[in-house]
């Protein structure tokens, strides 16, 4: 099996797709890891020796992993490739804020905004050009609109992962593989085998 490298892509949310030219990472992380946690506030009653505590809202996922970047032996300044990373931060002129982008690997693909990224060199040329660095990057989740919210009344979100099939998802959201054809429908699919890694789907609450 050839290996699969991890890559990150600019993502365009109106139309749910990455972008072209996407970032592939020189050596894949031996690690990520994947927060998601929720905020609860306690609520003072005197009397109590303790207060009870009350949900208020769950917070949003974050993807964090160390990149590791080496350019040694092309003699090659390793700031090129771990440059692209970084430009995740900049805000964009159009957006008014920095891009949206999808971390692609294996059946993972997150949807976020580059949070904050770490850089640290590690080894460099005679001239001082640095060649091996690592990157710590967290992502934090894309939350895009109010229809992403997980409810049965209404549609949902649904991000195709490698090996995603339209039956499949029915099935999964449905309990009914039969029922893809509402979903193709929504999404204006004629050929129910074109969906692709990363694409966003509409999957509409059943009548």
């Amino acid at each position: 099996m050839a290996l699969e490298k991890a890559t990150i892509q600019r993502y365009d949310v109106e139309s749910g797709t990455p972008e072209e030219d996407p970032i592939e990472v020189l050596f894949n992380p031996t690690e990520y890891r994947l927060e998601k946690s929720n905020q609860f506030s306690e609520v003072a009653i005197p009397g109590l020796e303790a207060p009870p505590i009350q949900f208020v809202r769950g917070n949003l996922r974050t993807l964090s992993m160390q990149l590791f970047f080496d350019t040694y032996e092309q003699g090659e300044d390793v700031r090129n490739y771990t440059g692209r990373i970084i430009e995740l931060l900049d805000v964009d002129p159009e957006l008014h804020a920095p891009p949206v982008c999808i971390f692609s690997w294996g059946d993972l693909n997150f949807v976020g905004v580059l949070e904050r990224a770490t850089q640290n060199f590690q080894l460099f040329l005679s001239d001082g050009t640095p060649v091996r660095a690592t990157v710590d990057v967290t992502f934090k989740e894309y939350f895009h609109t109010p229809g992403d919210r997980q409810s049965a009344d209404f549609a949902k979100r649904y991000i195709v992962r490698r090996g995603d099939t339209l039956s499949g998802i029915a099935d999964q959201k449905y309990g009914d593989p039969a029922l893809w054809r509402p979903i193709a429908e929504e999404n204006g699919i004629d050929d129910p085998l074109s969906i692709e890694p990363g694409q966003v789907l509409i999957v509409p609450a059943l009548e």
